[in-house]
């Protein structure tokens, strides 16, 4: 059973994106359509082959603790044994390093079906990735000889360890010590001791090692530790050291979820006796920073996964809703057999709304993980830097609009079973449970709207953000579909009129709502994605194609375009009105 369009991943990387264009790079030289449809055919097929029927067993079954370790269930630790012994999870890993040196658009799209298919099992395979492409950037050598290449090799995953259970996203009130230990082959040696919370893959049986890249402070000589962010620094602490003896590491409880429940979530010890045996990743007090790298890669991911399990929705929802009969079509009341309930205007709005979001989420993700490539690949440094600069200012949206958006599509998908979709006997709860932890980790959403306002938007006096609505109004000018085009230029007037009053206000006053921007951009950011869809499906269709497309682009011109002026009302019309808000309303 197919999870995610095949076809339209194509449209979108070829017809849309022109992906093409990235194998006239240097660093994608000889590459083509055919490389790339090769690893999407055996990345996908493996996905539903091996990963969709532990789906639900894995989420029946959760991790479980025996004698000290955690064990996972077994099919879904033998499909990821599966990807790693293939190689899927090194298609974006140089050549050098023994990978197939694909661009991280086409990987992205290969991770897309992995996830639709089942997240939790997608969650090992992208934090390793994530955590090997990090020390392969800022280690040196013989590290990563040492803890990236065992991941390259399928005989090691790996973890990113930042939350403790006092600090949270408060990064900068970490507790974690590091104590200089003395140096060796792989660099300034340290014994860490603190306590992790929300450790996804902390521990499990399906890899003898784990890299885990922990975040700590280094204990100065008066025995404290450095205050806010800037004292973080950055630890590999494997879980196997090199000698073959334990590290001082243990996981002291499972955390038990609503979904998401393949994927082991621990709360972990280190250094319960001597200390953890960590390396120093760069230089002291860098740790936060080289962290984002790996953090923003997640980010992607996190969205990618919402318009993944989103897509997978709509797939399911649009099944059911042509199979299911009840009731009569409008103004034939008892008349003639019940009719697909697709005929009922009411299934239509909804599939719509989910065919909207799903497509737009998925778009937008691969759009990101261009501007990652073009970042990196592009020939000159103004598109490298130009690249980068839009992807700082989409990576917020790029996280939480799938998230939340994805969450409404998949509601929509249960409301549309009736009855059915509010059991486990059919796939939307499951879909609903494991997409609601998407707006939560790896930045709430809230986090991410004060990244997006106070660093992408403003912290530059609005330059980025002025840069990025040009373009959109260039882009606006094309041809086809001018009223959305028309609406779309008028709300890019109203964002930049928004912006420039948030520049005279006190950090705190513009900062207070700065959700209700993220949601309003994101829905901005949406409209150029799916005017930009449109157009191009027009031109490039087959005609069942550019049908959809634009259908859909009109829908959500009318129906989601219109939302955004009630996303900022706060922000334009009560800005002081919730820290007003007297505190007796909130006690307990």
């Amino acid at each position: 059973m197919a999870v995610i369009s095949r076809s339209d991943i194509d449209f979108l990387l070829h017809d849309w994106l022109d992906a093409g264009r990235l194998a006239q790079l240097p660093r994608f030289a000889g590459q083509d359509r055919e490389d790339w449809g090769r690893y999407l055919d055996l990345a996908h097929a493996m996905a539903e082959r091996e990963f969709l029927p532990c789906w639900k067993t894995s989420d029946r079954q959760e991790p479980w603790m025996e004698n000290g370790e955690v064990r996972v269930e077994p099919a879904l630790a033998a499909a990821v044994r599966l990807w790693l012994e293939a190689g899927l999870h090194l298609a974006d890993v140089a050549p050098e390093e023994g990978g197939m040196g694909l661009p991280f658009t086409v990987a992205t799209a290969g991770m897309a079906g992995l996830m639709a298919a089942n997240v939790a099992g997608s969650a090992f395979v992208m934090l390793s990735c994530a955590n090997a492409r990090l020390i392969c950037a800022f280690g040196t050598p013989a590290q990563v000889a040492a803890f990236a290449r065992p991941q390259h090799a399928g005989r090691a995953l790996g973890t990113m360890c930042l939350s403790e259970p006092e600090a949270g996203s408060s990064l900068g009130d970490i507790t974690t010590r590091a104590r200089a230990a003395g140096r060796d082959d792989l660099g300034a040696r340290y014994r860490i001791s603190g306590a992790k919370m929300w450790i996804s893959a902390g521990d499990q049986d399906i890899t003898g090692q784990i890299v885990h890249l922990v975040l700590a402070k280094v204990v100065r000589e008066d025995g404290t530790l450095p205050e806010g962010s800037r004292g973080i620094s950055l630890f590999m602490v494997p879980k196997i050291l090199p000698d073959g003896s334990r590290n001082d590491i243990s996981v002291t409880g499972l955390n038990h979820k609503m979904g998401y429940r393949g994927t082991p979530n621990c709360a972990m010890a280190f250094g319960e006796r001597e200390g953890a045996t960590g390396w120093l990743v760069g230089q002291e007090g860098q740790g936060l920073a080289q962290m984002f790298q790996m953090m923003n890669e997640a980010r992607i991911n996190v969205g990618l996964s919402g318009a993944a399990m989103a897509c997978r929705g709509h797939f399911l929802s649009t099944a059911y809703a042509c199979e299911r009969r009840q009731g009569r079509a409008q103004g034939r009341k008892g008349q003639g057999r019940p009719v697909p309930i697709v005929a009922h205007p009411d299934i239509r709005r909804m599939l719509l709304a989910q065919r909207a979001i799903a497509e737009g989420a998925l778009a937008l993700c691969l759009k990101s993980a261009m501007l990652a490539d073009l970042s990196h690949a592009a020939q000159t440094q103004a598109e490298r830097d130009s690249a980068a600069e839009m992807l700082a200012l989409l990576t917020p949206v790029t996280k939480s609009w799938p998230s939340e958006q994805g969450l409404a599509a998949l509601s929509m998908g249960i409301q549309i079973h009736g009855g059915y979709g509010y059991t486990r006997d059919f796939d939307l709860e499951q879909l609903y449970r494991d997409s609601r932890l998407n707006p939560i980790h790896e930045g709430t959403t809230g986090i991410q709207a004060l990244d997006l306002l106070g660093r992408k938007v403003l912290g530059d006096g609005g330059a980025a953000f002025g840069r990025f609505l040009a373009l959109v109004r260039r882009e606006a000018k094309g041809e086809g579909f001018a009223e959305e085009a028309a609406t779309l230029s008028r709300t890019a007037d109203a964002l930049e009129e928004l912006v420039a009053r948030l520049a005279g206000w006190p950090a705190e006053r513009a900062l207070g709502n700065a959700t209700g921007f993220l949601e309003a951009f994101g829905h901005f950011v949406l409209g150029w994605v799916w005017l930009s869809m449109a157009r191009a499906a027009a031109r490039t269709g087959p005609a069942a194609l550019a049908e959809a497309k634009g259908w859909t682009c009109r829908y959500f011109f009318a129906a989601e375009m219109p939302r955004i002026p009630a996303m900022m009302a706060l922000l334009t019309g009560a800005p002081d009105l919730t820290s007003a808000a007297p505190e007796t309303l909130f006690a307990g």
